[in-house]
């Protein structure tokens, strides 16, 4: 997951070299999944942009679903709750069932 902010895609840019040199030295199997866009706001120009950024930079590493700023999200922690079983009808959690949806297609897709 990745903030859709500037520190965070500077982070994104260090986790991949670290990756990289893990890959060549002690474990040739790794690799990145997929890149998740979190908290993400449309309103935020910022956000737009780094999200931009993300995808032609990593291209199909990074899922077409994003997870937005949702109230119900940063709530459901403090009550001890994941956030389907706080309120499964919030925008964030509809999110995070895509999300899943997503992932399960494309392991799918590999399989073939």
């Amino acid at each position: 997951p990745m903030q859709c902010e500037y520190y965070a895609l500077e982070g994104g840019s260090d986790l991949v070299h670290t990756v990289r040199k893990i890959k060549a030295g002690i474990n040739g199997g790794i690799e990145i999944e997929g890149l998740l866009r979190s908290m993400f706001d449309p309103r935020n120009t910022l956000a737009q942009q780094v999200s931009e950024q993300l995808k032609r930079h990593f291209g199909d590493k990074v899922y077409d679903t994003v997870i937005p700023r949702n109230v119900r999200l940063a709530e459901a922690p403090s009550h001890g709750l994941p956030a389907l079983a706080y309120d499964r009808s919030s925008k964030g959690a509809q999110a995070y069932l895509q999300l899943a949806g997503e992932i399960i297609e494309r392991r799918m897709a590999k399989e073939k």
